[in-house]
């Protein structure tokens, strides 16, 4: 839907309570508040059933300890969620467990991919092994391409 984008100022709660103090706001706008409660709602879940790689490489992303960097979970972007993603490097970081090894899961990671890249995002992914047992490689991947950015 052409009016599901995110408004990010409002979370699940205050956009009911948006609905039932403007009744005569366009259908469009009630459609993107609800949107936003659930997209929230969903980032939220993802977050809290992230498994061990993505905790342990959140241990290591959080407070913008790269460097300065500060990088987000489950952040939506477009009509995705990514696993993180730093806003002033424009960078999403996926972390794949093994049903990513599927042909097609592998083609959807493909599609979301561009999608992504043509919203101007440069999309980084690493299994959860990387993750777990080599985080120093996404570490420098991230400072990497923050030296390409020339930041």
């Amino acid at each position: 839907h052409p009016f599901a984008q995110p408004i990010a100022t409002l979370s699940g709660a205050q956009a009911l309570s948006h609905r039932e103090r403007d009744a005569d706001a366009p259908s469009e706008v009630i459609y993107s508040c609800v949107m936003a409660g659930r997209r929230t709602a969903f980032a939220r879940a993802q977050r809290q059933a992230a498994g061990l790689a993505e905790h342990r490489l959140w241990q290591r992303l959080r407070g913008a300890q790269i460097d300065g960097h500060r990088f987000r979970r489950q952040q939506p972007i477009g009509r995705y969620f990514a696993d993180y993603a730093c806003d002033r490097l424009r960078l999403i970081l996926e972390i794949d467990g093994g049903i990513h090894d599927r042909d097609d899961v592998i083609l959807r990671d493909h599609l979301r991919q561009v999608d992504l890249e043509n919203l101007g995002w440069t999309v980084l992914r690493f299994s959860n092994e990387v993750a777990l047992s080599r985080p120093e490689r996404i570490i420098d991947a991230i400072r990497k391409h923050a030296r390409e950015l020339g930041d």
